[in-house]
């Protein structure tokens, strides 16, 4: 069952631009006909860890660009330009004239929006939308490599920008190993029918491959200049806000400009992480669970710094910090049997011979002494009944970056401020 009325519960609808969000395998999905496709939650994790890896190398490295190359454009130069995991929740939005709807995942941690084009001169993945023809569109057009919205790519891609008979050619590579090439072209992007952007910068993908789960490509929602949030600033002055939903069969949000915020949003400073100023940085302060905080030392997250991930399916945090946080979770579980481990998921529980079951609430603080308290949902991974675990994971130093992954950020009104530099977050966004 789908459950559409979530988003709608959001007042001021009308204010700004909000478009419904379902998780990429729920049965809201219009990609999830495709059963056969639907990874098991060990490829899912597994395909997190390789985001995960690729954040935390592209972080420890300002990573030189590479060219792309039209000729060779199959093999992507194997940098960690850019990361895309399991990228688990989608929007639909209308490219073109006449428009054609694509539903997109949506990522704060990608820059570039693209997706997939005719004549697919290389590869096209298989997607649920029909694939997007620019010659069908009288809006469309290439941008040309002298320009110098060409040489922008290279923030944005971690590649230099190629070439292909004056056409500026874009590259982008994930961290697990999926990639689009093609032209960088502009054309009119169409959010709701109100909110119409014309010359919307993106890339229009010959060759692609990899894991998007029949997503027709990417919403690009980070910091950088050719993100979807910095080409509409004139507009949305880069405010954002979303709620990921609960369950695979409900839906959230995600809307652009202000309105619609929740009173209980409280703000924290949104930092910058050296190395990577496409991504949202975030300050972890401290972590509570039953209402009790944790004994963590400040310096023990201000080592690797944090940011906050839509793709990252969950939270790393530094070793330390976790093996407290498993310790007093373990503590508080203890009547539970244990269960083996999951992948990265190291603290699992048996509940087939139990109708309920009773977890400690867990918070987590921001600078600013802003609480995000995790939904019961946020907390446990469930792979079945008899193999639930705790939905967090530790980074293998404490000097990488810690993530706040969209497992925890379920059921939250998360609210970006980019132009104010905060992000804020609230509690009953959405189911």
């Amino acid at each position: 069952m789908c459950i559409y009325d979530a988003w709608l519960s959001i007042s001021a609808l009308d204010k700004k631009s909000s478009l419904p969000v379902v998780h990429k395998h729920g049965p809201c999905s219009q990609l999830h006909q495709d059963k056969a496709n639907i990874p098991t939650h060990a490829d899912i994790l597994l395909r997190d860890e390789a985001r995960v890896k690729s954040i935390h190398s592209k972080l420890a490295k300002n990573l030189g660009s590479s060219i792309v190359d039209e000729t060779d454009a199959a093999v992507i130069p194997a940098k960690d330009g850019s990361v895309v995991g399991s990228g688990n929740y989608i929007v639909t939005v209308g490219l073109g004239t006449p428009k054609k709807d694509l539903s997109l995942i949506f990522d704060t941690g990608s820059d570039i929006t693209w997706t997939q084009c005719q004549p697919c001169a290389r590869s096209c993945y298989k997607q649920q939308d029909p694939i997007f023809a620019p010659s069908l569109s009288s809006t469309y057009s290439n941008i040309s490599c002298a320009s110098t919205v060409c040489n922008s790519l290279t923030s944005a891609t971690g590649n230099s920008p190629g070439c292909s008979s004056s056409a500026c050619v874009y590259g982008i590579q994930y961290g697990d190993s999926s990639f689009s090439v093609g032209f960088f072209a502009k054309e009119t992007l169409t959010l709701t029918k109100t909110d119409v952007f014309g010359n919307f910068l993106f890339g229009c993908g010959q060759n692609n491959q990899g894991l998007f789960g029949g997503a027709a490509g990417l919403l690009g929602l980070g910091r950088d200049k050719l993100s979807l949030p910095s080409q509409t600033a004139l507009k949305y002055k880069k405010f954002f806000s979303y709620c990921l939903p609960s369950s695979a069969s409900s839906t959230g949000f995600l809307s652009f400009g202000y309105g619609g915020i929740s009173k209980s949003v409280k703000f924290t400073t949104l930092s910058t992480i050296s190395q990577g100023s496409s991504f949202y940085g975030i300050d972890i302060t401290g972590i509570s669970v039953g209402g009790k905080k944790l004994s963590i030392s400040a310096s023990v997250f201000t080592a690797g710094g944090g940011i906050i991930d839509s793709g990252t399916v969950i939270t790393r945090l530094p070793p330390t910090a976790y093996a407290a946080l498993r310790s007093a979770f373990r503590q508080a579980m203890s009547q539970y049997p244990m269960a083996k481990a999951l992948s990265i998921l190291d603290t699992c529980y048996d509940f087939s011979k139990y109708s309920s079951v009773t977890v400690p609430k867990i918070s987590f603080f921001f600078s600013g002494s802003v609480e995000a308290p995790i939904s019961p949902r946020g907390i446990l991974y469930v792979n079945d009944v008899s193999q639930v675990c705790l939905a967090f994971a530790g980074n293998s130093d404490d000097t990488d970056v810690a993530i706040f992954g969209n497992t925890q950020q379920k059921t939250l009104q998360v609210v970006y401020d980019g132009a104010g530099g905060r992000i804020g977050f609230g509690t009953g966004g959405c189911a």
